[in-house]
């Protein structure tokens, strides 16, 4: 039996279906990042780029609601509770690190030690994230990674404050 088609909720969800095949989902998924942040840059002021950050994270609810419910509702064989390819919680919550440090974006390795610090918090889960994950729908599918983003991002800022900057 062929897989069903995915919605548009679902495309999106997934990273335009990376996290429906990637062995990482998580990982590759939270790759969408980078490319979310350097357009976010594009616009001018510090203030209206965290409102953009925001209201990225605030769609995202929404999103990951309707995927995970497209998900189970076409039988793609998730998890209700964790819908693994569901990564635009991952994606649209890696641009808060790099805010937290906007003049260290350029450089590579300092490119990269966001991206491992956003992958570190996310997957360790330290407190209250793992508790933010036992919200309802898409509420709780992205709060963990909202806190572990922000958590990552005073890292973040701190290295570039100390060995950076």
């Amino acid at each position: 039996m062929a897989k069903p088609r995915p919605t548009p909720a679902i495309l999106l969800a997934t990273g335009l279906g990376v996290g429906l095949y990637a062995k990482a989902p998580g990982t590759f998924g939270a790759l969408w990042g980078l490319p979310i942040y350097a357009t976010i840059l594009i616009i001018p002021g510090m203030i209206w780029q965290g409102l953009a950050i925001a209201l990225l994270v605030l769609i995202g609810v929404p999103l990951a609601d309707r995927a995970a419910r497209d998900l189970v509702r076409l039988d793609f064989g998730v998890d209700p509770k964790d819908p693994q390819p569901i990564v635009c919680d991952e994606y649209l919550t890696v641009p808060i690190v790099y805010a937290c440090a906007p003049e260290a974006w350029g450089d590579p390795r300092w490119i990269a030690l966001g991206f491992a610090l956003h992958r570190i918090f996310d997957i360790t889960k330290p407190w209250p994230c793992r508790q933010l994950e036992q919200l309802p729908g898409g509420l709780g599918i992205a709060a963990d990674d909202v806190a572990a983003a922000i958590y990552a991002g005073i890292c973040y800022a701190l290295a570039w404050n100390w060995f950076g900057a």
